[in-house]
């Protein structure tokens, strides 16, 4: 496993990171509390110390299953990345969503970052997580209802009080970033990026790379369509968010598969499967810090960690730039 530090802070974080999403279920179906604990330490096993997570995964399950499985471990070893700013649990900022929580009963979701809000969802999240402290928290959403400045004074508080090391963003564009950060040296910002879905590179990758900040890459596999695995026609299980996503229509599917096709050689003669490679460009890419990976069970865990034993030529990666620039 490599390790990079995040912008220019002493946090140093494994390149990849267990993303912690589909561990709390909500969204993606059903999941097994027991093999989300043993995936989470089976990617310890093999040097993976880094997890990301947030309340409104699971609605707190996936924080309270991140919480048991690193009972034990040693704390100074891992790396705690949480979110706040998504709230199911009052109806106060910008609606953000209508879902179903894991019992199938319908919830609200509001983008909030009040003062309040912040410091009452920093002290839930320490109690699940069964720490006293996170290393990244983590705007989840923009707030368009609550000042930049109060919500970042509301952070920086935390941190002088010791139960936050460092300060990050998601789903912040360049202006919202730079406001931010006049508070509070912000270290990250964790934005969507994949071989098919490269917006950022616009401007919020520009940006970072110039202010020394972080990209934390989320669904650089694509929720699981550049696997190589769904094809059209691919039955979801019922309460999947992928089936209505436009990623998963059955044009895209096939437009997708076409490209997988191409870069299956290399990944053959590399002994890697697609996913391995594709994760492995991705950390490759200027300005891209780490892959954020989820896994539901141990063995996919591994396989995902696996992808930072495979080593690419300039030749190679410039093979592969060629073919997604196409795509």
């Amino acid at each position: 496993m490599e390790y990079r530090k995040l912008g220019n802070s002493d946090l140093e974080v494994s390149v990849i990171t267990f993303g912690a999403w589909a561990a709390g279920g909500w969204m993606w179906g059903s999941t097994d509390r027991n093999d989300a604990v043993e995936a989470i330490r089976a990617s310890y096993d093999v040097g993976v110390t880094s997890i990301d997570t947030a309340p409104i995964y699971g609605q707190g399950t996936s924080e309270e299953i991140v919480g048991e499985a690193i009972k034990g471990l040693a704390r100074d070893k891992i790396q705690i990345l949480t979110k706040f700013g998504l709230r199911w649990d009052l109806a106060q900022g910008e609606i953000h969503g209508h879902s179903r929580d894991n019992n199938g009963k319908p919830i609200d979701i509001y983008k909030f970052a009040g003062k309040d809000s912040v410091i009452y969802e920093c002290e839930q999240s320490l109690k699940l997580l069964g720490t006293d402290y996170i290393d990244l928290y983590q705007i989840h959403w923009p707030d368009p209802t609550t000042p930049i400045d109060e919500t970042f004074e509301a952070v920086q508080r935390l941190i002088e009080q010791g139960k936050v090391r460092y300060a990050g963003v998601c789903n912040y564009n360049a202006e919202q970033m730079a406001e931010a950060d006049k508070i509070v040296p912000l270290v990250s910002n964790q934005v969507p990026y994949s071989m098919v879905n490269r917006d950022i590179e616009q401007e919020t990758l520009p940006y970072c790379l110039v202010n020394e900040k972080s990209i934390l890459a989320y669904s650089p596999l694509q929720r699981g369509l550049l696997t190589g695995k769904i094809y059209p026609g691919y039955t979801f299980q019922e309460g999947d968010h992928r089936a209505g996503l436009p990623h998963f229509q059955p044009e895209f599917i096939e437009k997708t598969n076409a490209l997988l096709n191409k870069l299956k050689p290399l990944a053959e003669e590399k002994g890697a499967t697609l996913g391995q490679l594709v994760l492995r460009w991705t950390v490759e890419r200027a300005g891209i810090t780490i892959a954020l990976v989820g896994a539901r069970n141990a063995a996919q865990a591994v396989q995902n960690a696996g992808a930072m034993d495979i080593s690419l030529s300039a030749d190679e990666l410039g093979e592969i730039n060629r073919l997604v620039d196409d795509f």
